[in-house]
């Protein structure tokens, strides 16, 4: 949120006296940058070449490890004008701040914040030189807090440094239950206990195979019942208050999730009357969920609501609502007796009553709902604020709004933080427009964007933060930036300044995707790799015999030139040696490769649609067939969906003798083959993720066939360049 201090050509000498409470004496300089000397107490801010003047003083005693009533007081003089980012804000004011052990109290030794926004309160009165109580600032003593609480601690705490205000908890889900409800106790007894599953026992093998201890599952969350082994783990009602007031001090509002009426196998499992039938489990593609026919599962679903809403004090409650199988409901008695006696024609229309009805509930508490895009199918009430998650249902935002209701952005495919990430991931987030196809009128009930991190294949803290950071930084830019003064070269350059706070913070940050090659890569003659990374702070090493690099591998210092055929492996690493993520370039020495003679008389390509429910692109084609269709482009056809298996052929079109650069964005899996060669291996399940190759190819035409599949909505696109960087329009690109 803040730049930190930088030297300056000819800083000013004002010294700083800091006593820390090991009773350890310091004496910095202003040009220095404070913060990275202790990890107890941060200050950040940003100085720029202007005449200034800073004298800072923490007076501090020593109490089980940690600050007791430090008095800090703080002046800067400078130009106030500027612009306010995340991260970065370019205006000063003299003020004093003095903390206490929850945090700021008073600005200019008279302004008292209020208890929840005290940050918030501070940046809307114009105020830039902020406290941020981070790394446990301020707490007694961090251990204090179970482990079980230590992610979502550490959660906000990232949160508050970059403005990050509402905190979406998602409690519950088919996997498990973790918040304890009194009035059903088998909830957390069983329901928040499970044997491994599928993606447990991925997340087992990554950890050994990968030696890498974030992908292991938590001793302290295993435990042994009548010889099974079972994981898991919940959160009693007092760990919710404790971090209820841990994000409060932090201006930081939390927005709890029971979702419903699907994603509650948890629940189902172990109570009756609650599901549509005794038998509860999986059906086709999602869960057995909650029978909006039974009145004894509306009473168990409002007192599960009724706990929860007297424990978080913010207004808003999200439902759920997403995702919901509803063949049980076709059968079931009850919910066609419900459906009958409401004048409901279809099981949308039921889900929509189910929601109203709950939302009815949610009203008479004083609280506000928030649902998951599905609330809109089958109608949608005057006063629900939608949660807009699905990529692919491009119009849920417009009708929404256009319906009067509020909308939150959370899009799947550059919001979700559990998909891998890439290096398009944080220009994808920080480029959305949040304003596409709204009127002003619509734009105005936009309330803000989220960023969700779902956590089946994320068993650790350090994993959490690997797979959120830094996107989230972008998430908070784009939040508080007016769509006029976004810049995206602008923030790269103040996200770089961010690594070396979030190494000396022990942030567990994934290092930006190196860049300045492709998957694959085609060169003539001489071919040379150049290799840059976001990260100014970690250092690169390569082998080229197929090997992982280490610490002792050579370190990249520079372009290399190629002139065989050959493979670079490229490592990452921390400043405290961790290592990163591995990323694999071929270089081939190429000519030309001879175009075919041919004569299509058809423009663009032909897709075939296979009813496919498998995981790899090569097996498409043992699936039966629902249709074919042309296309002008790489695409998915419009009246493909649900299980979708595609081949796409034809010729691609060389408009000249050139080195093409095919850059295949897909979720799920995708590959690309020209004259019989794969250019682009992007299979496998995962969400949006580009992989690019390159061929050269002689002018003509050149046989081409594409791979795609997916099965819950996904997107599939192939842009082409040549070798002077332009993309080239797929008109007359493609042929059949």
């Amino acid at each position: 949120m803040f730049r930190p201090f930088h030297e300056t050509a000819d800083p000013l000498k004002q010294p700083c006296l800091i006593r820390m409470a090991a009773d350890a004496l310091y004496l910095f300089y202003m040009g220095f940058d404070f913060y990275r000397f202790t990890k107890q107490l941060y200050f950040f801010s940003s100085l720029d070449n202007t005449a200034a003047q800073c004298a800072y003083r923490l007076i501090s005693g020593k109490e089980n490890g940690a600050f007791r009533s430090p008095e800090i007081m703080l002046q800067m003089v400078s130009d106030t004008s500027g612009i306010t980012h995340a991260c970065g804000r370019d205006n000063y004011l003299r003020l004093f701040v003095k903390v206490d052990g929850n945090g700021i109290v008073a600005c200019n030794g008279e302004t008292q914040a209020g208890e929840g926004n005290r940050v918030d309160a501070l940046l809307n009165q114009g105020f830039c030189l902020v406290i941020i109580t981070v790394h446990h600032v301020f707490l007694k003593d961090c251990r204090c807090f179970h482990r079980h609480r230590a992610v979502e601690v550490d959660r906000e705490i990232v949160m508050a440094l970059y403005k990050m205000n509402k905190f979406h908890w998602h409690l519950t889900d088919d996997q498990g239950w973790r918040i304890e409800i009194k009035k059903y106790p088998l909830l957390t007894e069983k329901g928040a206990w499970r044997k491994f599953n599928s993606h447990d026992r991925e997340c087992i093998r990554q950890s050994k195979t990968d030696n890498n201890p974030d992908m292991a599952i938590p001793e302290d969350k295993i435990r042994i019942v009548e010889g099974d082994t079972l994981y898991g783990g919940y959160y009693t009602q007092e760990d919710i208050k404790d971090v209820i007031a841990y994000a409060k001090i932090r201006g930081i509002d939390i927005i709890p999730e029971i979702d419903m009426p699907g994603h509650m196998l948890a629940a189902v499992s172990n109570y009756e009357g609650v599901s549509c039938f005794n038998e509860t489990g999986w059906g086709s593609v999602f869960s057995s969920p909650v029978c909006p026919g039974k009145d004894s599962a509306l009473e168990f679903c409002k007192n599960i609501y009724a706990e929860l809403i007297a424990l978080f004090p913010y207004k808003y409650v999200h439902i759920g609502g997403d995702e919901v199988e509803k063949t049980n409901w076709k059968k079931c008695p009850d919910c066609q007796k419900r459906m009958h006696d409401n004048n409901l024609k279809t099981e949308e229309e039921l889900q929509s009553w189910f929601i109203h009805d709950m939302e009815r509930f949610f009203n008479g508490k004083g609280k506000e709902m928030i649902g998951w895009d599905e609330i809109i199918e089958g109608g949608l009430s005057k006063t629900a604020t939608v949660m807009w998650w699905r990529s692919w249902v491009k119009d849920a935002a417009t009708k929404a709004t256009a319906q009067g209701n509020p909308v939150i952005f959370t899009p799947n495919g550059q919001f979700y933080l559990d998909y891998a990430e890439d290096k398009n991931s944080m220009a994808s987030i920080y480029n959305l427009d949040t304003t596409d196809n709204l009127t002003p009128e619509q734009q105005s009930l936009i309330l803000g964007v989220q960023g969700n991190i779902w956590c089946e294949w994320i068993p650790s803290n350090a994993r959490m933060q690997y797979m959120a950071i830094p996107r989230l930084l972008a998430i908070a830019e784009l939040g508080w930036s007016k769509p006029e003064q976004k810049d995206w070269n602008a923030f790269k350059q103040r996200l770089s300044d961010q690594f070396e706070r979030l190494n000396i913070m022990g942030i567990n940050y994934r290092i930006p995707d190196l860049e300045g090659f492709n998957a694959v890569n085609a060169f003539i003659g001489e071919g040379t790799i150049n290799v840059t990374c976001l990260d100014p702070t970690a250092e690169i090493h390569y082998t080229t015999d197929g090997s992982t690099p280490t610490l002792q591998s050579p370190v990249y210092e520079g372009p290399i030139k190629v002139t065989e055929t050959t493979d670079f492996t490229f490592c990452t690493f921390r400043p405290n040696g961790k290592k990163g993520d591995i990323a694999k370039t071929r270089f081939i020495k190429s000519e030309y490769t001879p175009s075919v003679t041919a004569a299509p008389s058809n423009p663009g390509l032909k897709a075939t649609w296979h009813e496919f429910k498998g995981n790899k692109c090569s097996e498409i084609e043992k699936a039966p067939v629902n249709g074919t269709y042309p296309v002008e482009d790489v695409m998915i056809p419009k009246k493909v969906k649900g299980n979708i298996g595609l081949i796409i052929k034809g010729y691609f079109n060389a408009p000249q003798d050139d080195i093409y650069t095919f850059a295949l964005l897909s979720d799920d899996g995708s590959t690309l083959t020209i004259d019989s060669e794969q250019i682009v291996d992007n299979d496998g399940p995962h969400g949006p993720k580009e992989i690019v190759g390159q061929k050269a190819l002689a002018k003509g035409y050149h046989p081409m066939e594409l791979r795609y599949f997916d099965q819950n909505g996904g997107q599939l696109k192939l842009k082409v360049t040549g070798s002077d960087g332009k993309e080239i329009p797929f008109t007359h690109l493609y042929a059949h």
